[in-house]
């Protein structure tokens, strides 16, 4: 499966995920408050972008398969910036009650190449279904 690219964001793609998520911190949508933090504009909300990653792997192995979900924060994201979700398949085990998992590693890169966002995944899957997947 190919990535998955969102963008360029907006400010209004973030104020969506502001009402959405509850976190009106103004530091996403005020222009001054985010300078006067130091930011060169409102910055994305980091969850933003893990959702977006999120999207990517249950796209592909169904969210009804999700067991664990994690990410680190690693870089700021702009309106105006694009981002790129992907993952990487890097273990097909057994669980301990016969049940077959997948590991992922999965990222959210900036149009520059910078990753913003880390992430690991497992999910339960048909290990007979993704052979050949290189994720």
């Amino acid at each position: 499966m190919t990535s998955f690219t969102v963008g360029p964001l907006t400010r209004t793609d973030l104020v969506r995920y502001q009402g959405a998520s509850g976190d009106f911190n103004p530091i996403h949508h005020d222009e001054e408050f985010a300078r006067a933090a130091g930011m060169k504009a409102p910055l994305s909300l980091g969850m933003l972008q893990a959702g977006l990653m999120a999207t990517w792997a249950t796209d592909r192995y169904g969210a009804q398969n999700v067991r664990s979900f994690r990410v680190r924060f690693a870089a700021q994201v702009f309106p105006g910036d694009t981002v790129t979700c992907d993952g990487t398949l890097v273990r097909r085990y057994t669980a301990e009650d016969g049940s077959p998992l997948l590991d992922l590693e999965l990222t959210c890169t900036t149009q520059d190449g910078t990753v913003a966002v880390y992430g690991w995944a497992t999910f339960a899957a048909d290990l007979a279904a993704s052979d050949g997947d290189a994720a």
